[in-house]
């Protein structure tokens, strides 16, 4: 194979890779609609807002980690997804935010300090509460710096 068609082969491949369909795919994931009234109250009910700030809810007084404030919705330029928002929820350490200081939502291990939902929460609660995350936030156009062209003078 010639050197030149070998780079546009690779890129395929790697394309076609990332299209994963296996048993591990979120292709196929659909929760029904939920409620953004109950998705709120299912916030306050489990104490999200311990930790986690959103405009529309006041924060809990002191907690067991009080320096932990995790904001939560508003004006984004890349949209938060269901799946984003679930994945969050149901496995807080499969992606740890960086715009907090480690020490601050990680354990000395590297788990997030996220409380584990999973066995005291119902399906519709997660399915209400993500539908309330959803709906606070708001995307917003990204205008892209546009540098001029650089030209070599010879």
């Amino acid at each position: 194979m010639k050197p030149i068609l070998l780079l546009p082969a690779l890129v395929i491949a790697l394309s076609l890779s990332a299209c994963d369909v296996g048993p591990n795919s979120g292709r196929g994931f659909s929760l029904p609609e939920g409620s953004v009234a109950d998705g709120r109250a299912t916030f306050v009910e489990l104490e999200c807002n311990a930790c986690h700030s959103i405009d529309t809810i006041e924060r809990l007084a002191a907690t067991e980690y009080p320096a932990i404030d995790v904001r939560l919705g508003g004006p984004v330029t890349s949209i938060k997804t269901y799946g984003d928002l679930v994945t969050s929820v149901i496995n807080p350490s499969h992606r740890v935010t960086r715009r907090y200081s480690t020490e601050r939502v990680e354990t000395e291990s590297g788990e997030s300090r996220m409380r584990n939902y999973n066995d005291v929460m119902t399906v519709q609660q997660l399915v209400d509460l993500v539908t309330f995350l959803e709906s606070n936030y708001t995307l917003i156009r990204y205008d892209r710096t546009v540098y001029p062209v650089y030209r070599a003078q010879f």
